[in-house]
């Protein structure tokens, strides 16, 4: 049997302006990435994510960042080594304090955005990532891409490989950017038909029409785009129907 992780990005408003539905994500997904304020979220609404999360026993996940507000950490940025380091693990040990608090823990890391992209093939900025999990506790899993070159970097830390339903690959296994035409799938049926496939066949099919083969342990959907809700319940309920089962990976 095929046994497969849902993640999704929570906590990704900030103040009083609010970004998708965390708490009814909640309700469908097995793992939370929670935004740690340095691309969205604040102290009060990791609280209540977390808080939340516990509440249902989903799996809480850090999802660190470039430090970047106003482009929702979706702009690559030039940082020197040491001082990602630091920011990660100040991301980290700050949402890590708070669902403590709440009665829970950060049980893996999942960089975001631009930064997650950055390190599927920059194996300095990757390390930068992977010493400050290594810094902080060690057998906390990283979460990435099949391909990132995270998996070279991590010197004894376990990387969980993931997959993204509703996101464009390319041949080589990459995802496309969001610059790019079409990098978005927002069709319902394919994207729920995409999971099921990843999870159960574990293989996507590249925006060239080529077969592209992903062992992953947790598929990713969106939770900022329209319907995220709605999609994340259809996803769920037809990987089950095909028999996969459905567990966090941490």
């Amino acid at each position: 049997m095929a046994v497969i992780d849902i993640n999704a990005d929570l906590g990704e408003g900030f103040g009083i302006w609010e970004l998708g539905d965390d708490l009814a994500l909640l309700d469908v997904i097995t793992s939370a990435n929670v935004a740690c304020g340095f691309h969205a979220g604040d102290p009060l609404i990791m609280r209540r994510v977390c808080a939340a999360a516990v509440e249902r026993g989903v799996t809480i996940g850090a999802q660190v960042s470039y430090r970047d507000l106003a482009g929702f950490g979706r702009r690559e940025m030039d940082v020197a080594a040491p001082e990602l380091t630091a920011e990660v693990l100040y991301q980290l040990a700050a949402l890590d304090g708070i669902a403590r608090a709440e009665g829970g823990r950060v049980s893996y890391v999942k960089p975001h955005g631009a930064l997650y992209n950055r390190v599927t093939r920059d194996s300095a900025q990757a390390r930068s990532v992977a010493d400050a999990v290594r810094a902080y506790n060690p057998s906390l899993p990283l979460l990435t891409l099949p391909t990132s070159a995270v998996h070279e970097v991590a010197d004894g830390l376990t990387v969980v490989a993931e997959c993204f339903a509703d996101r464009a690959y390319t041949p080589a296994g990459a995802l496309v950017s969001r610059r790019e035409p079409g990098a978005v799938v927002h069709d319902q049926e394919a994207v729920v038909q995409r999971a099921v496939r990843m999870a159960v066949d574990g293989t996507v099919v590249a925006v060239d029409g080529s077969e592209v083969a992903l062992q992953a342990r947790s598929i990713c959907v969106h939770g900022d785009t329209p319907g995220a809700v709605a999609l994340a319940r259809s996803v769920r309920s037809a990987l089950s129907h095909a028999g996969v089962a459905l567990e966090p990976f941490a």
